[in-house]
């Protein structure tokens, strides 16, 4: 179906951006998605390639790719060029324009962000066109990327989170003969080093495509300079590049560790397990030795074709009873029972963000504080529901009411603090200190309504239900696994409790 065909109604008319029938166009993608991931499977690579120009071809994926940049985040921060694509107009004519006849990437805005070392971390930010054209062979990629993914990859990928790299870390090292020895490891770098060459010859998608936006260089403070190595930190297609570099990792371990091996004498268990997200892993082992002199050299050799190489400052080997932290929260053994609990430095940052909105407020009414402040405590909070949180969360809420009490007294000096606290602070549910103020909306009965600090220790704790390994959401065979096992994982209630049997 070619461009008019698709945006002219049976009237003749041609269609807007808000009259175009996002379903059907959704469907069709989906459709051919499902056809990439079975040629994946059955191996046929050309059929794939040809699949694959299908969709970059097709007004669907076009019109979800335009659609995608559009409604996203970065919906609002322009290129080099400094073009936005902000009215229906704008959108719908963006759609013709996505041709890979002639299509040449212009180079990328180098803007920097601080990290939590104090150092800053350089991202690309592609012009709208740029990501559009991302966004749609990333349509094409996805599914092969999804096919031929590491089980034990979590970073970066559709239906998966950080909370199941968490509970698979709990699977691969909580048991009492489970692994005792953890490598954790760090790529320095791992987005901005990743070898063209590599890329271009291994990731199965256009190539001359790709190597445009490989090649197409950044601008710094008006000056341009070339890309010689690795993919950009903010484009769209740059997370599914580098997980599609490292997902050989796992399989190379598991392959080289597979067997069993004498040790004092005795036929044990190597206990090598990987867990990744992104650029960030951790291995087990039985033996700090077999991490040290065995794993890690082969973890060297497989970066180093592939142009990376382990940061020596965050990379080490640790013991589970000392612990160590991943994703934000501290995995550890307490007299051989595992626990995970938010890390300190997690802690600390949130913590440290909440007090600078508070001290960034001063003058803030308390409504407007209370607006600024519930999304980052429930974010916080929501982000360690699964863990063993609870005194963590005390502790935070603590911290919090104590800024705000100083505040709410900073605000009326030489007031009674007893008035102080009945003007912000009010006998609520079972809470006699609750951070509240009446707003301008009313209820049925004419009472006013009270806008609430959220409180950390209120979040409801339950265990995460980890996803399938081998679960891929554009494979339709696992299409009734997403579809009911969304509710399951919300409730917290298990398929086999529920009496569902697994594909």
């Amino acid at each position: 179906m070619n461009v008019e065909s698709s945006m002219c109604a049976s009237s003749g008319k041609k269609l807007t951006w808000d009259q175009l029938d996002w379903p059907r166009h959704q469907r069709q993608v989906r459709r051919l998605q499902a056809r990439i991931v079975k040629a994946t499977q059955e191996g046929r690579w050309g059929k794939v390639k040809t699949l694959q120009w299908l969709l970059t071809h097709s007004f669907s994926g076009k019109a979800l790719a335009v659609k995608r940049v559009t409604e996203n985040q970065g919906k609002r921060t322009p290129g080099v060029d400094r073009i936005i694509w902000k009215t229906p107009k704008a959108k719908l004519k963006a759609i013709e324009t996505l041709t890979c006849r002639g299509y040449r990437p212009q180079p990328l805005r180098r803007v920097y962000i601080p990290k939590a070392n104090g150092k800053q971390r350089p991202l690309g930010i592609p012009t709208m066109k740029d990501r559009a054209m991302q966004a749609l062979y990333l349509l094409a990629l996805e599914p092969v990327a999804e096919t031929t993914a590491a089980p034990n990859s979590y970073g970066f990928r559709p239906k998966r989170s950080t909370a199941d790299a968490i509970e698979q870390c709990f699977n691969a090292l909580s048991g009492k003969s489970d692994a005792e020895w953890v490598l954790e490891g760090d790529i320095k770098g791992c987005f901005d080093h990743i070898s063209h060459d590599w890329m271009l010859q291994n990731i199965r998608m256009d190539k001359r495509i790709l190597q445009k936006w490989l090649k197409s260089g950044y601008m710094d403070k008006r000056t341009l300079y070339p890309t010689e190595a690795g993919t950009p930190q903010g484009g769209i297609i740059s997370p599914t590049l580098a997980n599609l570099t490292l997902d050989g990792m796992e399989a190379m371990l598991t392959q080289h560790f597979s067997k069993m091996r004498k040790v004092d004498g005795k036929r044990a268990r190597l206990k090598v397990n990987m867990v990744r997200y992104a650029d960030d892993f951790i291995i087990t082992g039985g033996s700090k030795e077999l991490l040290e002199m065995e794993v890690r050299p082969l973890v060297e050799q497989f970066l180093k074709e592939r142009g990376l190489v382990l940061s020596p400052e965050k990379t080490c080997i640790t013991h589970i009873e000392t612990g160590f932290d991943f994703l934000g929260q501290n995995i550890r053994k307490y007299d051989g029972k595992m626990l995970i609990k938010p890390s300190k430095k997690n802690v600390k940052a949130f913590l440290d963000k909440v007090r600078g909105t508070i001290r960034a407020n001063k003058s803030a009414s308390q409504v407007n504080l209370i607006g600024l402040l519930n999304p980052v405590i429930r974010g916080w909070a929501n982000y360690h529901r699964h863990i063993v949180a609870s005194q963590a969360f005390g502790r935070a809420d603590f911290e919090i009411w104590r800024r705000l009490w100083q505040w709410a007294k900073r605000r009326h000096p030489g007031i009674f603090c007893r008035w102080v606290r009945k003007r912000y602070f009010h006998h609520m549910g079972k809470s006699a200190w609750t951070f509240a103020a009446p707003t301008n909306g009313r209820t049925t009965d004419g009472e006013p309504v009270w806008l609430k600090l959220a409180c950390a220790r209120n979040t409801r704790l339950r265990r995460h239900i980890k996803i399938r390994s081998d679960a891929n959401p554009f494979d339709p065979r696992w299409s009734q696994y997403f579809s009911e096992g969304e509710f399951w994982r919300i409730f917290g209630i298990t398929r086999r409790a529920a009496g569902i049997t697994p594909l």
